[in-house]
Order: C-alpha cells, then sequence, then structure tokens
C-alpha cells in the first residue's frame, strides 16, 4: 500500500512469455471458453505472412476464424465502426489482436462498443467500462506499446480529430501471448521508437502521482531492459537476447503505466499524432527530454531513481547529480536514435504554430498531465511545444 490507500492492480488472466508463444493460441482459446474468433489486424501482418502464422496455429487445431485486416495507425473510429459491423454480422465469440498498437487498441474498442452500442465518444475518459462480451487475445508484434496488457485504448474520433483515452476493466486483454520471435523482422525506425515509447511508458509510470509498489517495480525493472538493450537491438536487429529483453521491457512498461497511469508526455503526445500523423512512440521520444527537465523539479528523488536504474548515474550519486545524468541519457538516446524534432519531420510550421493552444487544450482534457508531478498550465504546454519544436 502507499501512504493514499490500496492500489488496484489489473493484468490478463493469462500471460504466455517466451520464444514460440504464439503456437499457444489453440489452447488459450480452450482455456478462455471461445472457439470461434475474429482476427483484427493490418494489412501488412496479412501481406507478410505474419498472419498465416497464426492461422496455421488455429487451422491445424480446426477453429474456425475470419480476418478483419482493415485496421489503420493511430485507429478511428470509422475503422472501429466497420470492425463492429463484421464482428456482429457473424457468430463470433472472441478478438484476436495481431500486430502493434494500433490492432490491440482497435480489437479492445471493438470489443467494448459492439456489447454496449454508441460511439466511441460516449466511452472517452472520465468514463469508465468494466465489462466486453468478446474476450480480446493480444498477440503484440513490435515491443513497445504494451497494449496486451493495459486497460487502455486510444482511438481518434473521424469527426474531430481528437485522440480519445478510453479505459476500463473491459480493455484488458483476457490473455497475451508475448512473442519476441515475432519482433525479429522489425525494422530499425520501428525498433527504436517503439523502445523509446517503453522508456516512457515506465519513467511516467513510475513519476506518476498514481505510483504505487507494484508499477514501481515494474517500471525499475523495464527501465534497466531498456537502457541495456535498445542499442543492442537496433544495431543487431537479429539477436534474440536483445529482442527478448526489449520484449519483455514493453509488456512491464504496459503493466507499470496501465496501474500507475502515464503523465505529461502522453497527454501532449496525442494531439502531435492526431494533427500531423506522427507515431505515437517517435512523438513521446520528441517530447521526453523537454518534459522530464521541466518535471524533475518536483520529484528530483523519483527521477534520480530512473537515472540509477538506466545506469546513467552511479548507485550512490546525488539526486542532483542523478538527475543530470538521466537528461544527458535521454538527449543522448535521443541523438543516438536519431529522434527527429517535429520541424526535422517534415510538419508545417504555420499549421503547427496555429495549433498550439489546441494542442494543449487537448493534452489537458485527456487527464494525464494531472498525473506529473509537475501539473502544468495551458501556457507551459505551449511552452514546450515550442521548446520541441527545434
Amino acid at each position: 500500500m502507499t501512504a493514499a490507500g490500496p492500489a488496484t492492480i489489473t493484468l490478463p488472466k493469462l500471460l504466455i512469455v517466451g520464444a514460440e508463444a504464439h503456437r499457444q493460441i489453440a489452447a488459450t482459446l480452450g482455456k478462455l471458453g471461445v472457439g470461434r474468433p475474429l482476427i483484427v489486424t493490418d494489412p501488412y501482418m496479412r501481406d507478410c505472412g505474419m498472419l498465416g502464422r497464426i492461422t496455421s496455429v488455429l487451422d491445424d487445431a480446426a477453429i474456425p476464424w475470419r480476418a478483419f485486416a482493415d485496421t489503420v495507425p493511430d485507429p478511428t473510429t470509422d475503422v472501429i465502426a466497420a470492425g463492429v459491423a463484421v464482428l456482429r454480422g457473424d457468430d463470433f465469440d472472441s478478438l484476436i489482436a495481431l500486430g502493434g498498437g494500433s490492432p490491440m487498441d482497435t480489437a479492445k474498442a471493438m470489443a467494448v462498443l459492439a456489447t454496449h452500442g454508441g460511439a466511441m465518444r460516449d466511452y472517452k475518459v472520465p468514463a469508465e467500462v468494466d465489462r466486453a462480451d468478446f474476450p480480446v487475445i493480444a498477440i503484440p508484434t513490435t515491443a513497445g506499446t504494451g497494449s496486451e496488457v493495459t486497460r487502455f485504448t486510444v482511438i481518434t474520433d473521424t469527426e474531430t480529430n481528437e485522440k480519445m483515452l478510453c479505459m476500463g476493466l473491459a480493455y484488458v486483454p483476457a490473455a497475451a501471448l508475448v512473442d519476441y520471435t515475432l519482433t525479429l523482422t522489425m525494422p530499425w525506425r520501428l525498433t527504436a521508437d517503439t523502445g523509446l515509447d517503453t522508456l516512457t511508458h515506465a519513467i511516467e509510470a513510475y513519476v506518476s502521482k498514481k505510483r504505487n509498489p507494484f508499477a514501481d517495480t515494474m517500471a525499475l525493472s523495464c527501465m534497466g531492459l531498456v537502457a541495456r538493450h535498445i542499442r543492442t537491438v537496433c544495431r543487431r536487429p537479429e539477436d534474440h537476447d536483445a529482442r527478448a529483453a526489449m520484449m519483455l521491457a514493453a509488456t512491464q512498461g504496459g503493466m507499470a503505466f496501465s496501474n500507475a497511469s502515464v503523465c505529461l508526455v502522453h497527454g501532449m503526445s496525442r494531439p502531435i499524432g492526431a494533427h500531423f500523423h506522427v507515431p505515437h512512440g517517435l512523438s513521446n521520444a520528441m517530447l521526453l527530454p523537454a518534459i522530464a527537465a521541466f518535471s524533475a523539479p518536483e520529484a528530483t528523488g523519483r527521477y534520480a531513481d530512473c537515472a540509477r536504474a538506466m545506469g546513467a548515474a552511479a548507485a550512490d550519486a546525488d539526486d542532483g547529480t542523478a538527475v543530470a545524468g538521466l537528461l544527458d541519457e535521454l538527449a543522448r538516446l535521443n541523438a543516438e536514435l536519431e529522434v527527429p524534432s517535429p520541424k526535422a519531420y517534415g510538419i508545417d510550421e504555420s499549421r503547427y504554430f496555429s495549433l498550439l493552444e489546441t494542442m494543449a487544450e487537448q493534452a489537458l482534457a485527456s487527464g494525464s498531465p494531472g498525473n506529473n508531478p509537475r501539473v502544468p498550465s495551458p501556457a507551459e504546454i505551449v511552452d514546450l511545444y515550442k521548446q520541441a519544436w527545434t
């Protein structure tokens, strides 16, 4: 327990971690008491053969399936509606989410909308949904989002271009098959961005006002794994040990932030993704160094712990020295992994600056900045967006 009282921890019923875990899909469906899955994935997963690795196991077990492969990056309400129409149009009893965060978030939203009806905007925070009739089995193919273990989904409203955060027990997958061998072909940029996303999850969970001892343990372990392996996995993508470590880190990071919440980085990142279609992990990385520097004075000890966990400061370093080491390491990571600024990414300058106030309002409305050690004003968020520009 923390001083504020007990912590509520949510996790999937079943978590299978390790090489070839995906081959447990038929057995997992059986353990959950279901057997007519709709697979939610994307065109790349379908065309590159990854979908076939899953369906061959289902075929061998004589389990009927159908695929909805129309998910998109930054899943939209239009795609969710199309997926729900497919889900309701046949006798499906479960969902298999195959891919990165987008297919997983899409499947979670489909399960809720198919159960309760209405529109996805009805379910954005502060609303919470705790029941869905379609269990989701998550099979991540990237090491970053942690969506396979979280109680969140993020959906872009097609009409308003708002990235909506939705939360509740209904979004926690019933099972997750965490198989690092599915990440061996991830390209360099995706490997770097999802790894930095994982790091952001861990740091924000650790400094969050909703932190708790369980989440702290997951976050510190995650930070150490990322710090030791992210450079290796980018330089040597075929390194199985590094891939396995980053996959475990992603799941630990998901456990951490799902049970402690994210903070200002995620609050500010979502509008960048919604308005400019910057991949989520990359937009987090763009913002993390500046926001860590902004926030650290209000949680020096916590950020110092992050530095020590990452090896960016000696175990006996004083807190001030450790925080300085953390900020140096975050900047160094961004430089080595070639994280562009919004300007270098090619975002239109006039449009970016014209949307600063809107993005600040949307960031605050998400609720995530309220968990930050230093809660910013709208003007301070605008200033941080300006700092991140170059």
